[in-house]
């Protein structure tokens, strides 16, 4: 046990992290246990859900850093290949098709955001180069 308390507390964030990554590692496992499971069962259509859920939990992993990219991309590939062997085909225009209602009340944007926007552009000034740069202040240090 360490005496530091810095490293004290750098344990307990450790063990929180390892708990955290633990979880979004296994749901990865899980989804692509039952993909490649839903494979073997010889079901196209239900393998091919399967697939996209596990595909949806390896970019989960991914993006949070519990995997590396490319072990996930290499574990989708494999996937994928799988899936392709099985002779199924993606319906895009299905899942990516709004609904009749929900196609006529898209939300606008909050005000607050453009409000935000707006103080932030006058605390910094854009340079020709198109970089930002904050404005030098009128106090004096000494």
């Amino acid at each position: 046990m360490a005496n530091i308390k810095s490293q004290i507390k750098r344990n307990r964030q450790n063990e929180k992290r390892r708990l955290r990554n633990r979880k979004n590692r296994g749901s990865a496992r899980v989804a692509v246990r039952n993909a490649r499971a839903a494979m073997d069962s010889g079901n196209a259509e239900e393998s091919g859900a399967a697939v996209l859920k596990a595909v949806s939990e390896l970019d989960k992993a991914s993006s949070k850093g519990v995997l590396h990219n490319n072990n996930a991309a290499r574990r989708k590939g494999r996937l994928m290949k799988r899936l392709a062997a099985l002779n199924f085909e993606f319906k895009p225009g299905k899942a990516e098709q709004p609904k009749a209602e929900e196609a006529g009340t898209k939300k606008k944007p909050a005000k607050k955001a453009a409000t935000k926007n707006a103080t932030k552009k006058s605390a910094t000034e854009k340079t020709s180069a198109g970089k930002t740069k904050k404005k030098a202040s009128s106090k004096k240090k000494t």
